[in-house]
């Protein structure tokens, strides 16, 4: 399967990183399935450095491929088919601690992007229970995410190329 990684640089050797701030599954390298969400995180990461005046590069995708079945052969892999309650319950735990502890070498499951960001704070704030907001969710287009979170999950990803957007 194709995957993806949104960036301002080229990622030819992905490696896994703890995160500076909270993340839906924690830290890792994050790929996605969807070539234009790669593209729009990859637009999102240059504008960030140039605000934080940090050295800005060029948006760029890569791409790699990843052979889902022989990881599962070897790996230990959470895998959220849709938003649910189990799936909202994670993000949410990941949201609240950078550095939450978990035994998985991949993790594949729904993006919890900018667009449902605000349903899962009204959530978080108990304004919205996990029945609304799994209803409210489940209206939007999450697109798959899949998180590296060991070197043995990155050793199974290739990088095939580089597209600047």
């Amino acid at each position: 399967m194709k995957l993806y990684h949104g960036s301002n640089m080229i990622v030819n050797a992905p490696e896994i990183r703890k995160p500076a701030h909270s993340l839906d599954f924690g830290g890792g390298f994050y790929t996605t399935h969807n070539f234009e969400q790669a593209s729009e995180f990859a637009k999102k990461v240059v504008l960030r450095a140039d605000k934080l005046g940090l050295p800005i590069g060029t948006p760029i995708v890569c791409e790699y491929e990843f052979d889902l079945k022989t990881a599962e052969k070897t790996l230990k892999i959470l895998k959220f088919e849709k938003p649910d309650a189990k799936w909202l319950e994670f993000v949410v735990k990941n949201r609240k601690s950078a550095n939450l502890q978990d035994n998985y070498d991949l993790i594949i499951g729904p993006v919890a992007n900018d667009d449902v960001y605000e349903t899962i704070r009204y959530f978080e704030r108990g304004v919205y229970d996990i029945s609304a907001t799994i209803k409210k969710l489940k209206v939007k287009r999450l697109f798959s995410q899949t998180l590296f979170k060991t070197d043995l999950a990155l050793a199974l990803l290739k990088f095939v190329k580089s597209t600047i957007v």
